[in-house]
């Protein structure tokens, strides 16, 4: 029985692979995320810490790209290939991070609105709505400045305002699972809500999900970015970190084109290859899209 289900597994994830590899776009964003994640991955092993102190920085200051600068270096002399190499790191753990964080919350929270109704499903659909309307960029620039300048903090503001639409989404495929048939013989059977929930619901909103967490890792680094351009960062060294701190020392005045540039196109290639990816998962894992294409 287990080798009849290990072969199933195999034959589900061939048949993923060869309907992805279809979408080029979606494999050239894979490509791209690999890329990215590795190098951030591998980053201590060449560089450390340093590369982002003012004390030592080896380089003149706006210093133009040159063999021995290749991206140029910034208002302190620091390389900027270095600093943006060393700032995927914060950028991608505070992405991942915050779009896991909301899309648990929000899983949690669309499963339980959907399979529980009355006054406990309307009471969680008011609260995703609350949250829905409110701005969420100047709310968890608010919360990122009350709870203080942290990582923790930073991951947890954009988790907190970034779950309702998930709650949404997983609410709607409930709603549509819970019609089913099989659904009213398994609670015939017997069948609890744990049991309904993590063993039918779940597994079907699972394909969802994966789509859906990769656009939310796309929105979320733009957010950090964000937050950080507007002050409220992690107090580490990241895109968004950078991109602050060229508009305070005036890279632009300067002519430092490359102080904005770089960490602009790191932070534009992460989020463009995130979404390819997400569209094209989504495009595989629906099976209306799937018919239409």
């Amino acid at each position: 029985m287990t080798s009849v289900a290990a072969a199933r597994r195999r034959l589900a994830l061939s048949r993923f692979w060869a309907d992805f590899r279809t979408h080029r776009a979606g494999v050239a964003g894979m490509v791209v995320l690999l890329v990215a994640v590795v190098l951030a991955l591998i980053a201590p092993l060449f560089i450390d810490e340093g590369v982002t102190s003012v004390v030592d920085a080896p380089g003149p200051e706006f210093g133009a790209p040159s063999l021995d600068f290749p991206f140029g270096t910034d208002e302190s002399g620091r390389s900027i290939l270095l600093m943006v190499w060393w700032g995927s790191r914060t950028s991608l753990l505070i992405g991942f991070l915050a779009a896991l964080l909301s899309i648990v919350i929000g899983t949690v929270i669309g499963i339980a609105a959907g399979h529980f109704r009355g006054w406990v499903g309307g009471a969680l659909m008011r609260v995703t709505d609350w949250f829905l309307v409110l701005p969420s960029l100047v709310t968890a620039l608010v919360l990122a400045a009350i709870l203080g300048g942290t990582t923790f903090t930073v991951i947890m503001a954009i988790a907190v305002t970034s779950w309702p639409s998930t709650a949404r989404l997983i609410r709607a495929q409930t709603l549509a699972v819970e019609a089913r048939p099989y659904i009213e013989r398994s609670k015939a059977l017997g069948g609890g809500h744990w049991h309904i929930t993590t063993r039918h619901v779940l597994p079907n909103v699972a394909p969802l999900l994966l789509a859906s967490t990769t656009l939310e890792v796309a929105s979320a680094i733009v957010t950090e970015s964000t937050l950080a351009f507007l002050g409220a960062s992690a107090n580490k060294t990241s895109w968004g970190t950078m991109l602050r701190s060229s508009y305070d020392y005036g890279a632009a005045t300067h002519g430092a084109w490359w102080y904005i540039l770089i960490p602009g196109l790191a932070i534009l290639a992460v989020v463009m290859a995130f979404t390819l990816v997400g569209r094209a998962l989504e495009a595989v894992l629906n099976p209306r899209l799937r018919r239409a294409a």
